[in-house]
């Protein structure tokens, strides 16, 4: 197989790359579609550049050289604002000006004043540098996205990076005259340059659709577990924490305890100020609870005005104190509409598990009750559940 047939093969498989994503693109949340564009981009122009080698024979060689370099430079910079806006980042004119600034050069070395190895040279320093910077975008965000596709591109990203350098570094090794270009068969490197040219638009966009998909899958895991109006973990999550607490509690001895927090009167809220009113009192209530929550305890809404908190390592009379700041908390904050003051306050119900307690749910009920004796007792106060 000749070179241009190699770029003709690359380009074509670049092309049915870029149609696959453009059809996983309808499928994509609206907050991932403009990076996915930004892909398409990408795909389409390395594509483009492809087939300027394959096909740009009638053009004179400084046209076609500088075409062909221009679009694949611009492509590399189009992945990455692909990921800047993937992760919410702002983007750089950086990729434009080293693309740009490698263009022009490349014109200079095959129109101006001819020299094959110098364009080599010019034009691997732009693509290491456009690697490298997506590779480091990539690298950045390994705490906030720890999936294996983000991982991925940067080993597709590395290999790219190790064969530029080779390839200038084999070139310095050949006798290649200076009106030469890598769309000739006169060298097998020659060959191999196309391949690794795809690897980015065919490989990287099968590992950029994935990565597409494995954000969705967390955000729809993350929606799964959360309540969706104050942004605390849900009854869903905290029966699977509760549960993962028991079964440590019963096998080390650690102190567990459970307390059941309800906003007093909030029907009262509801009916007086609408439903909207007490939506804000919900999220406000929750802001409070886990602004007092001691750091690593569990604050979840189960329903309605009804919340619960999930201490680890405290006996009943630790975890009673513990819910006692929080409702001293919360009847100390200020709420107001449209600056007329709403107080709010809180019931609660605390237990500790005991050797009794066959499972989460018999720790849980227990608080319930004493919830009820809270409620009982007149409200705004906190009582400990009963033996």
């Amino acid at each position: 197989m000749d070179a241009k047939s190699v770029f003709v093969t690359v380009a074509l498989m670049v092309l049915a790359n870029g149609a696959v994503l453009a059809n996983v693109y309808r499928d994509l949340p609206g907050a991932l579609r403009p990076a996915a564009i930004r892909w398409q981009a990408g795909t389409a122009l390395v594509a483009l550049g492809s087939g300027f080698f394959a096909f740009g024979n009638f053009m004179p060689m400084p046209v076609m050289v500088t075409l062909a370099n221009g679009t694949l430079l611009f492509g590399l910079g189009a992945y990455h604002r692909a990921f800047e806006r993937f992760y919410g980042r702002r983007s750089s004119p950086a990729d434009i000006a080293i693309a740009v600034a490698a263009v022009a050069g490349t014109f200079w070395l095959s129109a101006v004043e001819p020299c094959f190895i110098c364009r080599v040279e010019l034009t691997s320093a732009a693509w290491s540098l456009l690697l490298l910077r997506s590779m480091w975008l990539l690298h950045t965000m390994r705490v906030e996205d720890e999936s294996r596709s983000r991982r991925m591109l940067i080993v597709i990203y590395g290999l790219v990076v190790i064969y530029v350098i080779g390839r200038v570094v084999v070139y310095l090794h050949l006798d290649v005259p200076r009106e030469t270009t890598i769309a000739t068969n006169d060298y097998g490197i020659n060959l191999v340059s196309p391949m690794f040219v795809a690897l980015l638009p065919v490989i990287g966009t099968t590992a950029f659709v994935l990565l597409c998909t494995e954000r969705v899958k967390r955000q729809l895991e993350i929606a799964a577990a959360t309540d969706y109006l104050t942004g605390l973990p849900n009854r869903r999550t905290l029966v699977a924490d509760g549960n993962t607490a028991f079964r440590r509690t019963s096998a080390t001895g650690v102190g567990l305890a459970v307390g059941v927090i309800d906003i007093d009167h909030f029907k009262a809220i509801n009916d007086t100020h609408g439903h909207g009113v007490g939506d804000e009192v919900l999220a406000f209530t929750a802001d409070c609870l886990k602004q007092a929550a001691r750091k690593g305890d569990l604050v979840a809404r189960t329903g309605g005005e009804e919340f619960v908190v999930l201490m680890d390592d405290l006996d009943l009379p630790a975890a009673t104190a513990a819910l006692e700041r929080i409702r001293v908390a919360v009847a100390d904050s200020r709420f107001s509409i449209d600056g007329t003051p709403v107080p709010i306050t809180i019931s609660a119900g605390v237990a500790s598990c005991e050797p009794r307690d066959r499972d989460f749910d018999d720790v849980f009920r227990r608080a319930d009750r004493a919830l009820y004796l809270a409620k009982l007792a007149g409200r705004d106060r906190v009582e400990q559940a009963v033996a």
